[in-house]
């Protein structure tokens, strides 16, 4: 995945965001490179996020 956003200015909530589901299913992310992440730790991040991106949805929509 590009590190290109759409909207350069949501760098920091991303960032934010991905911070908070890396702590949700215990891993340790460091700002910046995170290249020594495992496969399953880093598949275990983005599940997370499109988790909780999928439950806000959910809650707007109601």
């Amino acid at each position: 995945m590009a590190n290109n956003n759409l909207v350069p200015e949501a760098r920091g909530a991303l960032d934010k965001f991905k911070m908070e589901a890396a702590s949700e299913v215990g891993v340790t992310l460091k700002q910046g490179y995170n290249g020594d992440l495992t496969s399953k730790q880093a598949g275990s991040v983005g599940g997370q996020m499109v988790k909780k991106m999928i439950m806000q949805y959910e809650n707007s929509i109601k």
